[in-house]
């Protein structure tokens, strides 16, 4: 099945994708509906985010990236209203205007994130650029 998820700098050396914080478990949404997914960008940008690419995957590609850099998933019904996180952390891992060495997940992920050495974000990396 295909499921639809946020890229922010879609298919650049500067990639990342959306993830969220909930429970203390990072967590990448996957949406059924890709008009549910673009709707849910929109509602980002207007929190200031970048503005968000929607993309297509195959829902096992996207679970294997989730269980190779230890995220969660959560699939979102098409026809579901997945609104935003009411905060964000103030400061971004992923910075849409500098190159970085690999992507990592936007600024709503827990601050212990910040904290990922080199080595998980290239693995990171090369997980997503393999789905792509």
């Amino acid at each position: 099945m295909v499921v639809y998820v946020l890229l922010f700098n879609a298919r650049t050396d500067n990639e990342g994708i959306h993830a969220e914080t909930v429970n203390g478990q990072n967590l990448i949404l996957m949406f059924e509906h890709e008009d549910d997914a673009t709707r849910y960008a929109l509602m980002l940008e207007a929190q200031d985010f970048p503005e968000a690419t929607v993309e297509g995957f195959e829902q096992a590609e996207i679970e294997e990236f989730c269980s190779s850099v230890g995220y969660g998933y959560r699939l979102i019904p098409e026809g579901t209203l997945a609104v935003p996180p009411d905060h964000n952390l103030d400061e971004h891992l992923w910075n849409p205007d500098q190159p970085s060495s690999g992507p990592a997940p936007d600024s709503s992920v827990a601050e212990a994130d910040a904290r990922l050495s080199q080595g998980e974000l290239d693995r990171m990396r090369q997980q997503l650029e393999k789905l792509l």
